[in-house]
């Protein structure tokens, strides 16, 4: 009678498996991550629902693919003229003492620290600012009643270049709005730029320094 050889089953290896599996939940991992990293800034202003308000769709900011962000709702001739660190002007109808005002007969440049109108890394305007936005307004209307106005933002050289950029244009388009909605300016006026950690005032090495780099200038021109 002939002998049946059966022959032992081969152990299946589990370890390619526990391969494939560690792989994906690595590349979930560098996904996730990805996406993490290139989330733009939150507007949680109640008076600007959108980082860009040019009817066209928001700009996403990225270290490597721009430089300074903006609405261009109005021409971009004469903007690059303005020297934002001109003499500083007193105007009698500026009272705030967190104003500073700089310029020549031919443009005015506002400027507002963080500390005024934000908390930090929030593009919400704070109540408390009201005041001396009013001030700015009315400033505005007096000496400038029908000139383009253009709004820079700026922050410190704390975390990404494409962070920095997305709250700059955020704080930018939260003061534009108040104009709008309360400075009774028209909006056809308006205009913004960010420029993020650019242009700083200071040493960003000193948390002095980067408060004086965390504002919004309000530059206005005379119309023609």
């Amino acid at each position: 009678m002939a002998e049946l050889q059966v022959e032992p089953r081969k152990k299946t290896s589990l370890f390619p498996w526990l391969l494939l599996i560690l792989g994906l939940i690595a590349l979930g991992i560098f996904l996730a991550r990805r996406h993490r990293g290139t989330e733009g800034v939150a507007v949680n202003s109640d008076t600007s629902g959108a980082i860009a308000s040019t009817g066209s769709a928001a700009v996403a900011a990225t270290d490597s693919n721009v430089s300074h962000l903006s609405t261009p709702t109005i021409g971009d001739e004469g903007w690059s003229d303005i020297n934002r660190n001109a003499p500083g002007l007193a105007y009698g109808e500026i009272h705030g003492k967190d104003i500073a005002v700089r310029g020549t007969d031919n443009y005015a440049v506002y400027d507002l620290g963080e500390d005024v109108l934000f908390d930090h890394d929030k593009s919400a305007i704070r109540s408390g600012a009201a005041a001396n936005l009013k001030e700015v307004a009315a400033s505005i209307s007096q000496r400038f009643d029908k000139g383009p106005i253009r709004l820079y933002g700026f922050t410190d050289a704390q975390g990404s270049k494409a962070f920095n950029l997305q709250l700059a244009q955020a704080r930018a388009e939260a003061v534009k709005q108040w104009l709008i909605s309360n400075g009774k300016i028209a909006a056809e006026r308006l205009s913004v730029e960010a420029k993020g950690e650019a242009g700083p005032k200071a040493s960003n090495d000193s948390e002095q320094g980067r408060q004086k780099n965390r504002r919004v200038q309000i530059v206005v021109r005379k119309g023609a």
